[in-house]
């Protein structure tokens, strides 16, 4: 299958040294461009972000300071990229919230004019969220191949996911049956330090913004 494009579109991923849009810095960045006639170009960089990359994230990506720091800057980079990107729609996972306005940033920091206005974007990440739904219901169908009846009812959806996790431990092996594993292993993201989950403890034991990317 091919896309149907009335113009190119370029997919893009950063890799960067956090997930604070305004503060962090892209130390990777890859580009798929693919025009109307099917054809592609790639290119991807590695970027040396001017600022320290910490441990946690390069834990994450595998990208540290001595790994880019002989590496071109983004305003060493701009000028190409901005060029590559011209006239394109874009697309990423989860870019609408992170990948398009933090690449927005680092082109404001060099002085290099980048406005939505006559582009689209497509996020791969809301479209899949919105076909393939994370409710109770769906997961009581997917689990148990059962229609979740009076769905919203405290006694039914209690019901509902109870059956659901037992469901859960008995098709996947590496689940133990025991709430003390059940309790780490359903954590997002790790240990949180408040019960909303915007704060967790990072591998040092200090608190650490667990949302973003």
């Amino acid at each position: 299958m091919n896309l149907k494009l009335e113009k190119p579109i370029v997919f893009f991923d950063l890799e960067t040294t956090g997930v604070q849009v305004a503060k962090d810095r892209i130390v990777e960045i890859s580009i798929l461009k693919v025009l109307p006639n099917g054809n592609k170009e790639s290119k991807t960089w590695l970027v040396n972000p001017t600022i320290p990359i910490p441990e946690e994230t390069t834990a994450i990506h595998g990208i540290s300071d001595e790994k880019v720091a002989n590496e071109p800057t983004f305003a060493q980079l701009a000028t190409e990229i901005s060029e590559l990107i011209h006239n394109c729609d874009l697309a990423g996972y989860n870019s609408n919230k992170f990948d398009i306005p933090l690449i927005a940033e680092e082109f404001l920091r060099v002085d290099i004019d980048f406005n939505m206005d006559n582009r689209k974007a497509v996020d791969i990440q809301n479209i899949f969220h919105k076909m393939e739904q994370r409710t109770l219901i769906a997961a009581y169908k997917f689990y148990c191949d059962k229609d979740l009846t009076n769905a919203h009812s405290a006694e039914a959806d209690t019901t509902a996911t109870y059956e659901v996790l037992l469901s859960q431990l008995d098709r996947y092996d590496e689940l133990e049956n025991n709430v003390n594993f059940l309790s780490e292993f359903s954590q997002r993201g790790g240990k949180f330090a408040d019960m909303a989950g915007f704060v967790r403890f990072n591998e040092k034991g200090e608190e650490v913004l667990s949302f973003g990317k």
